[in-house]
């Protein structure tokens, strides 16, 4: 099984704010669907309390330490191993928040990366630091909307 991360970042490897993105464009939406389509998809309880409900067509786990929680259309399981562990997919994509990204960065094989030409100063989430030495870079597609630049890239670990 590939692990994969997908995130939308800004300059300053911005993520989110106030449990929401920051940045809204129909292109990164559409990539976003298109990649995860069909696969297992991990995330952290408030991502998937900021969704407005469980992705369709893809199995949603959800990590959380809270034993007694519940989250329709979801797995729920309290570690990073059991979520990799309830994944079927060839593929599993981890879809945020932050902590969680910073756990499975060390596993990924692959990074998903809309890198977004703007800044968030306001931002509360970050997207981990990573060596881009340890990785091949490849362009995807190349977007401007809202007069800002951004472009889906792939980091595949060397």
């Amino acid at each position: 099984m590939k692990v994969s991360i997908i995130a939308a970042v800004g300059r300053n490897l911005e993520l989110g704010r106030g449990n929401d993105l920051i940045w809204h464009f129909k292109e990164d939406m559409k990539f976003f669907k298109e990649t995860t389509m069909g696969s297992s998809v991990i995330m952290g309880r408030k991502t998937f309390e900021s969704l407005p409900k469980a992705l369709p067509g893809r199995k949603n786990i959800v990590i959380t330490n809270n034993n007694s929680y519940s989250a329709e259309g979801a797995v729920t399981v309290h570690s990073v191993d059991e979520a990799l562990k309830s994944a079927d997919s060839q593929e599993v994509f981890v879809i945020g928040g932050g902590k969680i990204y910073e756990q499975l960065l060390p596993v990924a094989d692959k990074l998903y990366l809309t890198e977004i030409e703007a800044e968030c100063p306001d931002a509360d989430t970050y997207f981990p630091s990573f060596n881009k030495e340890e990785y091949t870079r490849e362009v995807i597609a190349s977007y401007q909307a809202d007069g800002i630049s951004f472009s889906h890239i792939c980091y595949t670990r060397k």
